[in-house]
């Protein structure tokens, strides 16, 4: 669980190549490697917020309302509308949005953030969850009240 990951959780390996500890290594390593090799990031989260990932099938962009997550984030991209997403795939598409926002969603898949330290990408991975939490109520409201 991504809020109770410690040091022995994680796995190192190669970027370029496999080695030794490849196997051990999350199905999504093609995208790491991918982000990696793109961007300036020294630490990736890949994480499967579930209100991120219920408005990931109706929205191509999120678009926070509150201001943490507008401040923070101000939009996020949803790929893989024109694609089966399965895990590695889409690894070239999320590297490049990554080059110009601090964190992606995978339509009905999860979420990818990018930062210099794991705290980092875990605050977008975290700040990206409330704001939809926030997008998902607002949108029930809105039914209710019509």
């Amino acid at each position: 669980m991504l809020g109770c990951l410690e040091e022995h959780d994680l796995v190192e390996t190669k970027i370029n190549k496999n080695d030794r500890f490849t196997p051990l290594a999350s199905t999504e390593l093609a995208v790491h490697r991918a982000i990696y090799k793109r961007t300036s990031a020294s630490a990736i989260i890949h994480a499967h917020p579930a209100h991120a990932v219920v408005l990931s099938f109706s929205e191509q962009e999120i678009i926070p309302s509150d201001v943490e997550g507008s401040l923070l984030l101000s939009r996020v991209p949803v790929l893989g509308w024109e694609t089966t997403v399965k895990p590695g795939g889409c690894a070239e598409e999320i590297a490049e949005a990554l080059t110009t926002h601090k964190i992606v969603l995978v339509r009905g898949h999860g979420s990818f953030a990018a930062g210099q330290l794991l705290e980092e990408a875990y605050h977008y991975t975290t700040t990206l969850e409330e704001s939809c939490r926030l997008l998902y109520l607002l949108k029930a409201l809105r039914i209710k009240l019509r």
